[in-house]
């Protein structure tokens, strides 16, 4: 696909105007998942009297669902109804399941609506990133960071919007808040539309043959998906973010700052975003600095690092959490915001770097579908983590973390182990797979 032809020389960061746009069009998007996410399991075990075990597994099988739809998703989008249509009808989607949740007995139906829609939009926003640079444009190596940044603005503001509200004046509230961020990111995404790539007529592609994958873009395929199996594990200790952290935000942190006012235990799940867009230009400036001295970090030696840190962040809150309970206090919430820093910042290695090198390395004609391989993994992992959190209640707290942090590590093990095959696949062949890794 050819790149938009941009109508204007301005651009934010230095990336055409429409990166703007899509990034904008996702921290509303982000504004909604993250505004309802921060409610769901107060809502379940304070509102509806769902036992711990029980809403850790719904919570898991709704996040793994909303990672499972774009699968199919970005295979409607690449074949029949393309990028944009699919856009706006998962969009719209969406709005109504969010609207939705502010009826209890549309509980479980919202959920799998808010899924659905999230299936069509998710990939086949994210894949419009590469069709706004022109091939060998430098600028594209950083477009997924930048656009990680804004997306995580929406998810930053969400818990202290959503979240106050729904603590304050009622849950459904928070969720009709979610709703309205939703149709802000459609009317954005409508108004913006000139500025992104231009869409393939889908009776075009369906006429036409598909041209047939060669040998070397189905081994991208089959690495994309061996990268998937490991961020499986990965996502079974990340997505804890919302499910068991929040429940020990509530029960197990000493959340007063003052006599007379405590934070909201909702507030805490803004620290992970606040962290991404203020240690991503940080990240970026440093990685640059690297490259021009001839020093670039393989990609998958990242992503491991990044699941290391993580897995050290559990390890540490382990400790924090069975000093608190062998002392019979709560820990201080200092613990619980120096853990979303440090785990941020392995997040920062992992989770943008993985979505660049699906995005980048995805065959002609199938983009949206490989980018959908990326959130197929955040399924299983979600599925892992509700499985995970199912251990909250019955371990001791401090145990429940180390064992979460020995999952992070496991997926550092892979990652790190597949990075030197890949090594040694480059050194061997000198071409393929591994160079382009390198680009």
């Amino acid at each position: 696909m050819a790149p938009v032809e941009q109508p204007c020389e301005r651009n934010w960061f230095g990336h055409p105007p429409g990166l703007t746009i899509l990034f904008l069009t996702e921290m509303w998007e982000m504004f909604s998942f993250f505004g309802m996410r921060a409610l769901l399991v107060y809502y379940m075990t304070k509102r509806l009297d769902i036992h711990q075990e029980s809403a850790s597994l719904i919570y898991g099988a709704y996040a793994a669902f909303v990672y499972f739809t774009p699968v199919f998703g970005g295979i409607v989008a690449d074949r029949w109804l393309g990028k944009r249509k699919a856009v706006l009808i998962g969009g719209a989607t969406m709005a109504l399941g969010h609207f939705m949740m502010a009826s209890e007995p549309l509980f479980y139906p919202a959920l799998a609506t808010i899924a659905l829609g999230n299936g069509l939009f998710l990939p086949s926003l994210a894949s419009q990133i590469e069709g706004l640079y022109r091939e060998g444009d430098p600028r594209s190596k950083s477009a997924y960071n930048v656009y990680y940044v804004g997306v995580n603005i929406g998810a930053f503001i969400a818990p202290l919007i959503c979240g106050s509200l729904g603590e304050a004046y009622g849950w459904h509230w928070g969720f009709a808040a979610a709703g309205i961020g939703m149709l802000a990111s459609l009317v954005i995404y409508v108004s913006g539309s000139r500025y992104l790539p231009p869409e393939t007529m889908r009776t075009d592609a369906v006429q036409a043959p598909r041209v047939p994958l060669d040998h070397a873009a189905l081994r991208r395929l089959a690495f994309l998906i061996g990268i998937a199996a490991i961020v499986v594990v990965f996502r079974g200790a990340y997505e804890q973010v919302g499910n068991t952290i929040a429940l020990w935000s509530d029960e197990g942190v000493d959340r007063h700052v003052t006599a007379g006012w405590s934070i909201p235990m909702t507030w805490f799940q803004s620290l992970d975003s606040l962290v991404v867009f203020t240690a991503t230009p940080l990240l970026l400036a440093r990685w640059s600095r690297l490259a021009k001295r001839g020093i670039e970090t393989p990609w998958l030696h990242k992503m491991a690092f990044g699941a290391a840190t993580i897995g050290a962040s559990y390890l540490l809150l382990g400790a924090v959490a069975a000093w608190s309970q062998a002392h019979g206090v709560r820990a201080h919430w200092a613990w619980l915001t120096a853990w979303f820093v440090l785990m941020t910042l392995g997040e920062l290695y992992i989770l943008p770097v993985g979505l660049g090198l699906f995005g980048r390395m995805a065959p002609e004609g199938f983009r949206a579908t490989s980018i959908a391989i990326w959130f197929f993994a955040g399924f299983f992992g979600n599925l892992l983590a509700g499985a995970l959190g199912t251990l909250w209640s019955p371990l001791p707290h401090g145990w429940f973390f180390v064992v979460i942090g020995g999952v992070a590590g496991l997926a550092a093990t892979l990652l790190f182990a597949l990075g030197m095959r890949m090594g040694q696949v480059e050194k061997r062949e000198n071409a393929g797979l591994a160079a382009m890794l390198s680009r």
